[in-house]
Order: C-alpha cells, then structure tokens, then sequence
C-alpha cells in the first residue's frame, strides 16, 4: 500500500507540476477537505477501494480515485478485487453479480449507476467507461462539498459521440490557437512529453468527452503523412493514451492524398484506383489502431481540394472514403463548412451564410449510413452571435453533428473573458419546428428526432502548452462546460458554472458568487461592446482580433454588414434579399422575415434597416450602438473591480494571471467603443442623445 501512496506522490508532482499545480490541475483539484466532520463522513466510504474486473480503463478509474481521495482525505484506501462490508465498489454489468440491484436496460453504453447501500457506494456502468464517468462523478461531488449519505443516481450521456477537434499542426503552431503551442507535436514530430497528453485525456474524460481528433481540419503536407506507416506508429502511441481513458481517437486528412502521398494522378472519388487506394489505407490505419475513429474532412472550402475538382459532389466524396472504413466500424465526419471564399462580396445578393444549406440540403438520404455531417452552430463562422444553421432538422435522412468553437477565435481569443455556455444553451435550445414544435437543435444531433444512426456535438479545442491549458484561466470553464454540455444539454448554465468553480477554486461562497456573476454575464458583456444586433465580424484580417469596421480578409466595401450613410445590415429576407430566410422551417422564415418579429439581438444578421429604425427596446439602432458599446466598457471595467474583491481568497499565481487578462480587456473594450461608435458616426452623421464622445 505504500508504495501506491508514494506512486500517487510522485503522480501529483509529475501531472499538476509543482510550480503551477493550482493552474495546471484546472478542475481536477484535489485540495484536502478542511471539514473535518465531513471528511469523517467521506472516509467511511473510502476506506476501501474494491474494483471487480480489470481493463485499461477500470485501471485509470482506480489510479484517479486513488489520486483524489488520498489527497482529499489524507486516507490509504486498502484495493482489493474482492467487495468488502465498507467501501466503494467498482464494477460493469459483466463483474457485479447481485451484489446490488441495476436495471441495465435503463442505461445506454457510456451510462452509470451510482448508489449508496449501507456502507458501499457502488459505481456501477454498463462497460468500463461508465465506471470511469461514475468515478468523476463521485469526485466531483466530494470536490463540491456533496451529501454521499443516499446516493440513487442514474445517469447516460444524451449525446452518442462528444468530441474535440484539435487544430494543431505538426510544426507546433495551433491554427486559432490562443494558449501556446501544441501538446502533441513539435518540430514536425510527436512530442515526448507523453504525460501532458495523459492529463489532457484525464481532463476530458473528466466531462464525458470520448472522441478526439488530433490534429487539423487544414491538413498540410506533414500532416498528410500521419496516415502512413512512418507515422501511425506514433499515432497509436497516442491513441492508446486516450482509449486509457474511454477516448476514441480520429484523424483529419487531405482529401487529395491520393495525389500527395499516394502516386495517383487523380483524387476522383469514383476513380477505382482512388477508392482502392482508401480501402487499403483504412486497413493499413487498422492494423495499428483496431479502435480508430475515422476520418475528419474538409473539403472543398478555403482552398482545401475535394470532390469538386471532379465534378462531383459532397455525397460522392464523403461515401468513397465511408466505403473505405465501412469493415472497420469506422466514420467519416465531413465538415459542411463549404462555400466559395473568391465570390464577388459587392454583389448584395451573393450570401455566404446561404451556402451550406445550397450545396447539402439537395443531398439528403445520398450520404451512407457511416458519414456524419458536422455543422457550425451557425451559418457563418462562429461569430459572438448569428443565426442558427438552418441545416439543422432540414436533412432527416442524414445523420448530423454540431460544430462549436471552444477557442474564442472571434470571443476574444482566450485574452478577453467570454464565457460561452449560455450562448451554446440557446443554440442547443434553439427550435427548428423540423417535426413541428419541440423539434430543438438538442434532439436533432443526439439523434433522437430522425432516430439517427450516429450523431453528437464537436468542438475546437481551446487548449494549448501554456501551464494553464488555456491561456486565460477562466477560459477553462468553456471547456469544461462543452463537456457538461455534450454530456447534457439540459443542464442549467448555473448549475455547470457552479460545478465548475467550486472545482476549481474551492468551496469559498464569496468565490462562488463574483465568479459566477462575471462568467455568466461576460458573453452580453463582450457582445455589447464589439459586434452590434447580430451583424457580426468587424474584426481585422486573418488574425481576428480587435476592431476592424470593414476589415475581414474576404470582404470588399462592408461586406457583412452594408453600412451606408442610410442604415446597416443584410437583408437576407425572401421578399427583397438573398432569400436565406427561407431556409428554415416555415414558423421561423415567418419570425424573422419580418420585422415585427424578428428578435433585436439578430435583426442586422437578417435585415437592413434605417439607423433610426427604433428597437423594441424604444431606442433607435444607433443609439443602441452608441449605448452598447459604452455600456460594455463599463461593465468589462466592472469585471476587473469584481475580481479585485477577490484577492488573498484565490491563489497569487492564478489572480494575478486573471487580473491581468482582465485589466487589458477593459482597456481593449474602449479601442472597440471608440472605432465603432467613431465609425457609425461618420457613417450616419446622427449625434449620440447623451452627449458623449463619440468622435476620435
């Protein structure tokens, strides 16, 4: 037994690294319990540890219990493979016997039992992951100060696949990467340090996360290599470091890799050479990785090859590679972010946000049954607020994914404090009326509304090498709040605040309440004071960060908001516009065609309206301009103030850290404030109502 505890020592210093342990543990802090009754109570369950079968799995189930209650508790546990009187118990439905009554049909693969019978806490899964989740599960309430007296808890994921999309690239760079460099290569290699892939996998499965992709949509030439043989030796290296932990593994490739690495002249998906080319490319993958994923593509978009080049179609290109994967159980997640980056923008009724919906809805019930279609949240590009995808529900024959973005590519790149929970609850929330009302984006990818064969909820990640993961420290709720979120999407954005700071900074009420006031409202903050009622970008070219009117790189004169001295925003009304709105089911086309209807917080995301055009709210769009973004300076100055009342409650490292990132958000806010308001103003020549300087 002692030399588990000396094992588990040396774990803490080499997993958290002594020198940021607070920062580096993220929520998987395991501070002593200072109550002393209530660490009295927790010890009498935790005693013992009896794990009834053995598998990679049920082995890090062990090694983080271990971890946890003996730094929480300051206790040994005994482990044994035989269930004692007291204790936790481990098991799957093959290893429990009757030892405690589980109806297994209520629970679906990843699903779990937890429950208290007189002295025993069972943590019971239908397979190993299940006791894996059941094991954080039971952490995270001791972590959060939770009653274990009568536990009767039944819990599965609602979402079949929750994954991560990485998007590192093999030189060590992170495309919209905003905390450093890569965890998994350098220099054109894998890295070494294979424990940092371990805590990650350990912080994912932490949240019910099982899929991961590891490196970028945009594959480059390295990159291409990572399917063959010089490669995936070190691909299931890593790959076995996350199957440790219940996590799949899959790759992005190049569409055209025939061509790149293959020796073909063509990347033809009806070529046969093409097809043979992928079918021996699937089983040479498989013979390294027998649990592999399969493929995420993006083709056919921002100058990525694909099946167009040919002639053909998404539908064609996506079934030649699931053909490839079909023996292997295998998937392909093709991305339907796909639209012409060289159009003419001047031309008003060309409509980016039109085009997935064009070139996908047409193919519904063509794709085979082993191709998922991921889908952004929105139609345009994970802006701070947009419509939701109309795909969503308009393909019932299809099995569908959503796509968020955890990086804060236009929230504020991990350096400004936006907590985007409650923007991916309203997106989950969101009614599509595919089957009439109740038909929510939340039912149509868990597969439920079309009884899907595969479905779930993907991300870009947001983390990187920095010793904090995510660059700013409070980035890290918005990772583990996707996690909560995918696990499901019923959960209260406060209850998954909640969860997450009591994990992460303790069970200090004063804590507790700042935090969660400033995570709840950052997303309205940051929202006021950049993009206005929808309209979106505003950012500077290829980097995306800070203010730029007219500057993104595919616009030419305001593309995406058509400000002129009369008014702002796209029309995108089937009456006089692109016709975009009629794209969704009818009760939504009629909501937002119209003005009366459509909500303010989108109305320049679908119509382009005088800037004195009054709100709901009574004010005029302008005014509501000027007012925002005066008002998000104010508030994003009160988030530094907020923190400030936290210092000697929070460790120095991580307040310090916070307080900086905050104290340049405010500071950034007023560059927002003073180009868009300056630039509206010129634009309209309508004077503020309130007097205030609003020309620079």
């Amino acid at each position: 037994m002692k030399s588990t505890i000396e094992n588990i020592s040396k774990n803490i210093t080499d997993m958290f690294k002594v020198e940021h342990k607070e920062s580096y543990a993220a929520w998987l802090q395991y501070k002593k319990i200072d109550d002393s009754t209530l660490a009295h109570e927790y010890q009498q369950w935790a005693g013992s540890l009896n794990v009834l079968g053995n598998s990679l799995i049920i082995e890090s189930t062990k090694k983080e219990l271990l971890l946890g209650l003996t730094s929480m508790l300051g206790i040994e546990p005994d482990v044994s493979s035989e269930p004692n009187q007291a204790g936790l118990v481990l098991a799957t439905s093959d290893s429990i016997g009757d030892l405690v009554d589980v109806d297994f049909d209520q629970l679906n693969k990843d699903g779990y039992v937890m429950k208290t019978v007189s002295n025993n806490i069972f943590l019971v899964g239908k397979e190993d992951s299940g006791v894996l989740y059941a094991a954080f599960h039971l952490l995270r309430l001791m972590k959060n100060r939770g009653n274990l007296q009568q536990l009767d808890i039944v819990e599965n994921p609602k979402n079949q696949l929750r994954m991560l999309n990485q998007w590192d690239n093999m030189d060590g760079s992170i495309e919209r990467g905003y905390a450093g460099n890569s965890i998994f290569y350098k220099d054109n290699q894998f890295t070494q340090e294979l424990h940092r892939i371990e805590d990650y996998a350990r912080l994912l499965a932490s949240v019910g996360i099982n899929g991961i992709a590891i490196n970028n949509v945009n594959v480059h030439q390295v990159e291409t290599n990572l399917i063959t043989s010089t490669m995936l030796p070190k691909v299931a290296e890593v790959a076995g470091i996350f199957r440790a932990y219940g996590i799949t593994t899959f790759l992005s490739v190049n569409y055209a890799s025939t061509i790149q690495i293959g020796n073909l002249t063509t990347a033809d998906p009806l070529d046969s050479k093409v097809r043979e080319w992928w079918k021996d490319k699937a089983e040479e993958v498989y013979s390294y990785i027998p649990d592999f994923g399969g493929f995420l593509v993006k083709a056919d978009s921002e100058h990525r090859p694909g099946p167009f080049t040919y002639g053909r179609n998404h539908a064609d290109g996506a079934n030649m590679l699931a053909e490839a994967l079909q023996p292997f159980n295998g998937i392909v997640l093709w991305r339907c972010f796909v639209y012409n980056c060289l159009q003419d923008w001047r031309d008003r009724s060309t409509d980016r946000a039109r085009a997935a919906y064009d070139h996908f809805k047409p193919l519904d019930g063509q794709f085979h049954s082993n191709v998922i279609l991921q889908i952004k949240n929105g139609p345009m590009d994970f802006q701070v607020r947009e419509g939701v995808s109309p795909l969503f529900g308009a393909m019932e024959k299809t099995n569908q994914m959503l796509e968020f973005q955890v990086t804060q590519e236009y929230t504020g790149q991990q350096r400004h404090l936006c907590y985007l929970v409650p923007q991916w609850k309203e997106i989950l929330d969101f009614d599509t009326y595919a089957k009439g009302k109740g038909s929510e984006v939340k039912k149509v990818v868990n597969g439920s509304l079309f009884q899907n064969r595969y479905s779930g909820i993907t991300a870009v990640s947001n983390i990187g090498n920095d010793y904090n993961w995510t660059g700013h420290t409070l980035a890290q709720a918005n990772l583990y709040g996707f996690g909560r979120l995918t696990w499901n999407p019923d959960l209260s954005a406060e209850k998954i605040t909640d969860e997450w700071i009591g994990q992460t900074f303790g069970d200090d009420q004063l804590v507790k309440e700042l935090v969660s006031k400033m995570l709840l409202k950052s997303w309205s903050i940051y929202e006021k004071y950049t993009s206005p009622l929808g309209v979106g970008w505003m950012v500077n070219p290829n980097h995306h960060y800070g203010p730029n009117v007219d500057g993104y790189e595919y616009s030419v004169w305001g593309t995406y908001h058509f400000a002129d001295w009369e008014g702002i925003g796209v029309d995108r009304t089937e009456k006089t516009g692109t016709g975009y709105i009629s794209q969704y089911f009818k009760e939504n086309a009629a909501m937002y065609e119209s003005l009366e209807t459509c909500p303010d917080e989108l109305l320049l995301f679908f119509h382009h309206v005088p800037y004195t055009h009054k709100l709901k709210s009574g004010v005029t769009v302008i005014q509501h301009i000027y007012n925002t973004h005066f008002e998000g300076v104010e508030e994003a100055e009160q988030l530094v103030e907020t923190w400030s009342q936290l210092k000697d409650r929070i460790d120095q490292e991580r307040f310090d850290d916070i307080l900086n990132r905050l104290q340049e958000q405010a500071n950034h806010s007023k560059e927002w404030r003073d180009i868009i308001n300056t630039y509206f103003y010129r634009k309209s020549g309508i004077k503020d109502d309130l007097n205030r300087k609003i020309y620079y």
